[in-house]
Protein backbone atom coordinates (compact mmCIF):
# COMPACT_ATOMS: atom_id res chain seq x y z
CA UNK A 1 0.00 0.00 0.00
CA UNK A 2 2.76 2.12 -0.21
CA UNK A 3 1.33 4.26 -3.27
CA UNK A 4 -1.15 5.48 -1.29
CA UNK A 5 -2.09 7.77 1.75
CA UNK A 6 -2.97 4.90 3.92
CA UNK A 7 -3.43 7.12 6.87
CA UNK A 8 -5.72 10.06 5.18
CA UNK A 9 -7.83 7.02 3.57
CA UNK A 10 -8.03 5.61 6.68
CA UNK A 11 -9.43 8.79 8.37
CA UNK A 12 -11.72 10.07 5.74
CA UNK A 13 -13.07 5.97 4.94
CA UNK A 14 -13.96 6.17 8.64
CA UNK A 15 -15.36 8.88 8.90
CA UNK A 16 -17.65 9.11 5.31
CA UNK A 17 -18.61 5.03 5.20
CA UNK A 18 -21.04 3.51 8.08
CA UNK A 19 -19.11 0.85 10.17
CA UNK A 20 -15.88 1.04 8.35
CA UNK A 21 -12.30 0.19 10.29
CA UNK A 22 -9.00 0.00 9.28
CA UNK A 23 -7.25 -0.34 5.97
CA UNK A 24 -4.82 -3.79 5.85
CA UNK A 25 -4.98 -4.11 1.94
CA UNK A 26 -5.53 -2.73 -1.44
CA UNK A 27 -5.50 -4.73 -4.69
CA UNK A 28 -5.79 -3.74 -8.04
CA UNK A 29 -8.37 -5.91 -9.63
CA UNK A 30 -7.50 -7.20 -13.26
CA UNK A 31 -8.57 -4.95 -16.62
CA UNK A 32 -10.46 -2.04 -15.90
CA UNK A 33 -9.06 -0.55 -19.16
CA UNK A 34 -10.92 3.11 -18.17
CA UNK A 35 -11.48 3.76 -14.01
CA UNK A 36 -9.13 1.51 -12.26
CA UNK A 37 -10.85 -0.68 -9.27
CA UNK A 38 -9.19 -1.77 -6.29
CA UNK A 39 -10.29 -4.45 -3.39
CA UNK A 40 -9.72 -2.93 -0.52
CA UNK A 41 -9.43 -4.92 2.89
CA UNK A 42 -10.32 -3.71 6.41
CA UNK A 43 -11.19 -4.98 9.74
CA UNK A 44 -14.91 -4.09 8.96
CA UNK A 45 -14.81 -6.20 5.78
CA UNK A 46 -14.20 -6.41 2.28
CA UNK A 47 -14.90 -2.98 -0.16
CA UNK A 48 -14.54 -2.22 -3.57
CA UNK A 49 -13.05 1.16 -5.21
CA UNK A 50 -13.53 2.60 -8.39
CA UNK A 51 -11.61 5.59 -9.22
CA UNK A 52 -10.27 7.89 -12.20
CA UNK A 53 -6.93 7.51 -13.54
CA UNK A 54 -3.96 9.82 -13.18
CA UNK A 55 -2.95 12.28 -15.54
CA UNK A 56 -4.71 14.36 -18.20
CA UNK A 57 -8.64 13.20 -19.06
CA UNK A 58 -10.62 14.10 -21.58
CA UNK A 59 -13.77 15.90 -20.86
CA UNK A 60 -16.76 13.53 -19.57
CA UNK A 61 -14.33 10.97 -19.60
CA UNK A 62 -14.61 8.40 -16.12
CA UNK A 63 -17.69 9.66 -14.86
CA UNK A 64 -17.07 8.22 -11.51
CA UNK A 65 -20.24 10.50 -10.70
CA UNK A 66 -22.80 8.88 -12.95
CA UNK A 67 -21.51 5.33 -12.21
CA UNK A 68 -21.96 6.27 -8.84
CA UNK A 69 -25.06 8.03 -9.60
CA UNK A 70 -26.71 5.06 -11.76
CA UNK A 71 -25.91 2.03 -9.27
CA UNK A 72 -27.25 3.68 -6.17
CA UNK A 73 -30.29 4.41 -7.74
CA UNK A 74 -30.43 0.63 -9.14
CA UNK A 75 -30.57 -0.48 -5.76
CA UNK A 76 -33.96 -1.41 -5.36
CA UNK A 77 -35.01 -2.99 -8.75
CA UNK A 78 -34.48 -5.88 -10.93
CA UNK A 79 -30.87 -4.91 -12.07
CA UNK A 80 -28.14 -6.83 -10.05
CA UNK A 81 -25.75 -4.31 -8.59
CA UNK A 82 -23.44 -3.85 -5.84
CA UNK A 83 -24.64 -1.86 -2.89
CA UNK A 84 -23.01 2.05 -3.22
CA UNK A 85 -21.69 3.31 -0.16
CA UNK A 86 -19.37 6.85 -0.50
CA UNK A 87 -18.85 9.08 -3.66
CA UNK A 88 -15.69 11.19 -2.84
CA UNK A 89 -14.87 14.23 -4.85
CA UNK A 90 -12.18 15.50 -3.20
CA UNK A 91 -8.99 14.12 -4.97
CA UNK A 92 -6.58 15.07 -2.28
CA UNK A 93 -7.86 11.67 -0.49
CA UNK A 94 -6.55 9.25 -3.07
CA UNK A 95 -5.02 11.06 -5.66
CA UNK A 96 -8.73 11.15 -8.18
CA UNK A 97 -12.40 11.21 -7.23
CA UNK A 98 -13.41 7.22 -6.14
CA UNK A 99 -16.57 5.39 -5.00
CA UNK A 100 -16.90 3.22 -2.39
CA UNK A 101 -19.31 -0.08 -2.94
CA UNK A 102 -19.50 -3.44 -1.95
CA UNK A 103 -17.46 -6.13 -2.86
CA UNK A 104 -19.70 -8.72 -4.44
CA UNK A 105 -17.57 -12.54 -4.09
CA UNK A 106 -18.33 -13.97 -7.59
CA UNK A 107 -17.23 -14.99 -11.14
CA UNK A 108 -16.26 -13.00 -13.57
CA UNK A 109 -15.70 -14.57 -17.21
CA UNK A 110 -13.69 -12.60 -19.92
CA UNK A 111 -14.28 -15.16 -22.61
CA UNK A 112 -17.65 -15.10 -23.93
CA UNK A 113 -17.20 -18.74 -25.32
CA UNK A 114 -17.38 -19.94 -21.75
CA UNK A 115 -15.26 -22.50 -22.72
CA UNK A 116 -14.54 -23.51 -18.59
CA UNK A 117 -18.69 -24.40 -18.56
CA UNK A 118 -20.84 -27.34 -20.21
CA UNK A 119 -23.30 -26.50 -22.79
CA UNK A 120 -26.34 -26.27 -20.50
CA UNK A 121 -24.53 -23.76 -18.23
CA UNK A 122 -23.89 -21.97 -21.08
CA UNK A 123 -27.31 -21.91 -22.62
CA UNK A 124 -28.45 -21.06 -18.78
CA UNK A 125 -25.76 -17.88 -18.50
CA UNK A 126 -26.68 -16.16 -21.70
CA UNK A 127 -30.61 -16.71 -20.88
CA UNK A 128 -29.22 -15.04 -17.89
CA UNK A 129 -27.27 -12.00 -19.59
CA UNK A 130 -30.35 -11.38 -21.77
CA UNK A 131 -32.92 -11.43 -18.80
CA UNK A 132 -30.45 -8.59 -17.31
CA UNK A 133 -30.11 -6.62 -20.36
CA UNK A 134 -34.04 -6.61 -20.97
CA UNK A 135 -34.00 -5.81 -17.14
CA UNK A 136 -32.16 -2.69 -17.17
CA UNK A 137 -34.04 -1.73 -20.19
CA UNK A 138 -37.07 -1.88 -18.21
CA UNK A 139 -36.13 0.07 -15.71
CA UNK A 140 -38.70 2.85 -15.19
CA UNK A 141 -36.47 6.16 -14.94
CA UNK A 142 -38.97 8.40 -13.30
CA UNK A 143 -39.52 5.96 -10.44
CA UNK A 144 -35.94 5.73 -9.54
CA UNK A 145 -34.89 9.61 -10.57
CA UNK A 146 -32.86 9.17 -13.36
CA UNK A 147 -34.82 11.00 -15.85
CA UNK A 148 -32.54 13.66 -16.18
CA UNK A 149 -29.58 11.45 -16.61
CA UNK A 150 -29.26 11.81 -20.32
CA UNK A 151 -29.92 14.50 -23.20
CA UNK A 152 -33.14 14.50 -25.06
CA UNK A 153 -32.84 14.19 -29.23
CA UNK A 154 -31.39 11.27 -31.48
CA UNK A 155 -29.37 9.41 -28.90
CA UNK A 156 -27.23 7.85 -32.21
CA UNK A 157 -26.77 11.08 -33.62
CA UNK A 158 -25.48 12.81 -30.02
CA UNK A 159 -23.38 9.53 -29.43
CA UNK A 160 -21.45 9.78 -33.28
CA UNK A 161 -20.70 13.17 -32.61
CA UNK A 162 -19.42 12.46 -28.96
CA UNK A 163 -17.43 9.22 -30.59
CA UNK A 164 -15.75 11.18 -33.02
CA UNK A 165 -14.89 14.25 -31.26
CA UNK A 166 -13.21 11.92 -29.01
CA UNK A 167 -11.66 9.53 -31.53
CA UNK A 168 -10.02 12.58 -33.59
CA UNK A 169 -8.32 14.02 -29.55
CA UNK A 170 -7.27 9.96 -29.22
CA UNK A 171 -6.10 9.83 -33.14
CA UNK A 172 -2.63 8.48 -33.21
CA UNK A 173 -2.83 7.11 -37.10
CA UNK A 174 -4.93 7.26 -39.75
CA UNK A 175 -7.38 4.32 -40.42
CA UNK A 176 -9.26 4.82 -43.59
CA UNK A 177 -12.03 1.95 -42.48
CA UNK A 178 -12.95 4.71 -39.35
CA UNK A 179 -12.67 7.35 -41.77
CA UNK A 180 -15.21 5.99 -43.82
CA UNK A 181 -17.64 4.39 -41.24
CA UNK A 182 -17.51 8.08 -39.64
CA UNK A 183 -18.44 9.35 -42.79
CA UNK A 184 -21.56 6.71 -43.42
CA UNK A 185 -22.38 7.62 -40.09
CA UNK A 186 -23.18 11.22 -40.57
CA UNK A 187 -24.71 10.23 -44.07
CA UNK A 188 -27.06 7.85 -43.31
CA UNK A 189 -28.18 8.69 -39.63
CA UNK A 190 -31.70 7.30 -38.51
CA UNK A 191 -34.51 9.18 -37.58
CA UNK A 192 -35.03 9.34 -33.87
CA UNK A 193 -38.11 6.77 -32.92
CA UNK A 194 -38.86 8.22 -29.39
CA UNK A 195 -37.78 4.91 -27.72
CA UNK A 196 -35.70 6.20 -24.49
CA UNK A 197 -34.34 3.84 -22.20
CA UNK A 198 -31.45 3.43 -19.21
CA UNK A 199 -28.45 2.03 -21.26
CA UNK A 200 -25.62 0.72 -19.52
CA UNK A 201 -23.02 1.54 -22.62
CA UNK A 202 -20.69 -1.44 -22.01
CA UNK A 203 -22.68 -4.36 -21.87
CA UNK A 204 -20.66 -7.61 -22.24
CA UNK A 205 -19.60 -10.77 -20.40
CA UNK A 206 -16.48 -9.37 -18.59
CA UNK A 207 -19.01 -6.73 -17.13
CA UNK A 208 -20.68 -8.83 -15.18
CA UNK A 209 -20.53 -11.16 -12.23
CA UNK A 210 -22.09 -14.48 -12.01
CA UNK A 211 -22.46 -16.64 -8.65
CA UNK A 212 -19.67 -19.99 -8.36
CA UNK A 213 -23.11 -21.98 -9.95
CA UNK A 214 -23.89 -19.33 -12.99
CA UNK A 215 -27.09 -19.86 -12.15
CA UNK A 216 -28.05 -16.09 -11.85
CA UNK A 217 -26.02 -12.87 -12.24
CA UNK A 218 -25.05 -11.11 -9.06
CA UNK A 219 -23.88 -7.47 -10.28
CA UNK A 220 -24.07 -5.61 -13.22
CA UNK A 221 -20.60 -3.76 -12.96
CA UNK A 222 -18.81 -0.67 -15.10
CA UNK A 223 -21.44 2.14 -15.25
CA UNK A 224 -19.39 4.71 -16.86
CA UNK A 225 -20.87 4.31 -20.19
CA UNK A 226 -24.67 4.51 -18.80
CA UNK A 227 -26.74 7.24 -19.81
CA UNK A 228 -30.89 7.25 -21.30
CA UNK A 229 -30.81 6.38 -24.65
CA UNK A 230 -32.24 3.97 -27.18
CA UNK A 231 -32.06 0.18 -26.02
CA UNK A 232 -31.06 -1.52 -29.15
CA UNK A 233 -27.29 0.16 -28.68
CA UNK A 234 -26.62 -1.98 -26.24
CA UNK A 235 -28.18 -5.07 -27.95
CA UNK A 236 -26.22 -4.36 -30.88
CA UNK A 237 -23.09 -3.98 -29.59
CA UNK A 238 -23.22 -7.00 -27.97
CA UNK A 239 -24.24 -8.49 -31.47
CA UNK A 240 -21.48 -6.48 -32.90
CA UNK A 241 -18.35 -7.74 -30.64
CA UNK A 242 -19.41 -11.14 -31.20
CA UNK A 243 -18.32 -10.68 -34.57
CA UNK A 244 -14.75 -10.77 -33.58
CA UNK A 245 -12.70 -14.15 -33.14
CA UNK A 246 -12.15 -15.65 -29.95
CA UNK A 247 -8.26 -15.06 -30.05
CA UNK A 248 -8.75 -11.05 -29.97
CA UNK A 249 -7.97 -8.57 -26.95
CA UNK A 250 -11.89 -8.21 -27.34
CA UNK A 251 -12.99 -11.68 -27.87
CA UNK A 252 -15.72 -12.78 -29.60
CA UNK A 253 -17.55 -15.70 -31.08
CA UNK A 254 -16.51 -15.32 -34.75
CA UNK A 255 -16.06 -18.88 -36.37
CA UNK A 256 -17.19 -20.50 -33.38
CA UNK A 257 -20.20 -23.75 -33.89
CA UNK A 258 -22.45 -21.76 -31.98
CA UNK A 259 -24.87 -24.37 -31.79
CA UNK A 260 -22.53 -27.45 -30.72
CA UNK A 261 -21.20 -25.08 -28.13
CA UNK A 262 -25.16 -24.73 -26.93
CA UNK A 263 -24.71 -20.47 -27.31
CA UNK A 264 -27.36 -18.40 -29.42
CA UNK A 265 -27.25 -17.47 -32.35
CA UNK A 266 -27.71 -13.38 -32.84
CA UNK A 267 -31.19 -14.33 -33.91
CA UNK A 268 -32.14 -16.05 -31.55
CA UNK A 269 -30.27 -13.46 -28.76
CA UNK A 270 -32.23 -10.57 -30.01
CA UNK A 271 -35.63 -12.66 -30.44
CA UNK A 272 -35.35 -13.59 -26.76
CA UNK A 273 -34.51 -10.02 -26.02
CA UNK A 274 -37.46 -8.95 -28.17
CA UNK A 275 -39.92 -11.80 -26.34
CA UNK A 276 -38.66 -10.31 -23.10
CA UNK A 277 -39.53 -6.52 -24.21
CA UNK A 278 -42.63 -6.79 -25.82
CA UNK A 279 -40.87 -5.97 -29.38
CA UNK A 280 -42.36 -7.36 -32.01
CA UNK A 281 -38.91 -6.03 -34.75
CA UNK A 282 -36.26 -4.37 -34.91
CA UNK A 283 -35.58 -1.95 -38.06
CA UNK A 284 -32.39 -0.15 -39.03
CA UNK A 285 -30.00 -3.38 -37.39
CA UNK A 286 -27.25 -2.96 -39.51
CA UNK A 287 -27.06 0.49 -38.69
CA UNK A 288 -26.46 -0.44 -34.87
CA UNK A 289 -24.25 -2.42 -35.63
CA UNK A 290 -22.04 -0.73 -38.04
CA UNK A 291 -22.75 2.41 -34.48
CA UNK A 292 -21.57 -0.09 -32.29
CA UNK A 293 -18.32 -1.38 -33.97
CA UNK A 294 -17.34 2.26 -34.52
CA UNK A 295 -18.26 3.11 -30.97
CA UNK A 296 -16.19 0.25 -29.44
CA UNK A 297 -13.07 1.77 -31.75
CA UNK A 298 -13.36 4.85 -30.57
CA UNK A 299 -13.17 3.92 -27.18
CA UNK A 300 -10.14 1.48 -27.61
CA UNK A 301 -8.60 4.33 -29.57
CA UNK A 302 -8.61 6.31 -26.13
CA UNK A 303 -7.46 2.90 -24.41
CA UNK A 304 -4.15 3.72 -26.82
CA UNK A 305 -3.40 7.25 -26.35
CA UNK A 306 -3.52 6.63 -22.91
CA UNK A 307 -1.55 3.65 -23.20
CA UNK A 308 1.18 5.74 -25.29
CA UNK A 309 0.73 8.92 -22.53
CA UNK A 310 1.21 5.95 -19.42
CA UNK A 311 -1.75 6.84 -18.05
CA UNK A 312 -3.26 3.43 -18.95
CA UNK A 313 -5.42 1.93 -15.52
CA UNK A 314 -4.80 -1.86 -16.46
CA UNK A 315 -0.79 -2.56 -17.32
CA UNK A 316 1.10 -0.91 -20.41
CA UNK A 317 1.31 -3.85 -22.48
CA UNK A 318 -1.81 -5.15 -22.20
CA UNK A 319 -3.41 -1.65 -22.48
CA UNK A 320 -1.51 -0.87 -25.73
CA UNK A 321 -3.06 -4.82 -26.82
CA UNK A 322 -6.59 -3.87 -26.45
CA UNK A 323 -6.18 -0.09 -27.72
CA UNK A 324 -4.68 -2.15 -31.26
CA UNK A 325 -8.42 -3.35 -31.45
CA UNK A 326 -9.11 0.00 -33.25
CA UNK A 327 -8.46 -0.96 -36.50
CA UNK A 328 -10.22 -4.08 -36.26
CA UNK A 329 -12.97 -2.99 -35.06
CA UNK A 330 -13.07 -0.13 -37.52
CA UNK A 331 -12.89 -2.87 -40.23
CA UNK A 332 -15.22 -5.07 -39.54
CA UNK A 333 -17.98 -1.99 -39.08
CA UNK A 334 -16.89 -1.51 -42.44
CA UNK A 335 -17.76 -4.67 -44.15
CA UNK A 336 -21.08 -3.91 -43.31
CA UNK A 337 -21.17 -0.47 -45.13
Amino acid sequence: MSEWNVDALNRYLTAHVSGFKRLTSITKFPGGQSNPTYHLSAESGDYVMRRKPDGDLLKSAHAIDREYRVMSALANTDVPVPLTYHLCEDASIAGSDFFIMAYVPGQTYWNPALPELTGDQRKHCYDQINLTLAAIHSVDIDQVGLSDFGKPGNYFQRQTSRWTTQYRATETENIPAMNAVIDWLASNMIEDDGRVALVHGDFRIDNLMFDADVTRILGVLDWELSTLGHPYADLAYQCALWRLPPEAALAGLAEIDREKAQLPSDVEYVERYCERTGVTRIDNWNFYLIFSLFRMAAIVQGVKKRALLGNASASSEHALRVGAMAKPLADEAAKLL
